[in-house]
């Protein structure tokens, strides 16, 4: 557990090349916007970053929550 506690977005986000979207609050306490920032800039592959201005560990739940299910489709495609 000690060494898992050592790895983070920053760390894995050079290997992933799938699309991304990412989003922040600024006025997190939990999750600094700084680390979410640091893989957004690490991330391989193409990435999209919204920033929620005023929202904290919500990042932007209910703006996003009704476009999460139509991300994958950009993706996965027949």
């Amino acid at each position: 557990m000690e060494t898992l506690s050592s790895f983070g977005g920053v760390d894995l986000a050079a290997r992933a090349t799938a699309p991304a979207w990412f989003s922040v609050g600024p006025m997190d306490r939990i999750c600094p916007s700084s680390t979410v920032l640091a893989a957004y800039h690490a991330y391989a592959g193409p990435a999209e970053l919204e920033v929620f201005t005023y929202n904290g560990r919500d990042g932007g739940a209910e703006y996003v929550l009704p476009h999460k299910p139509a991300a994958p489709r950009g993706v996965f495609r027949r």
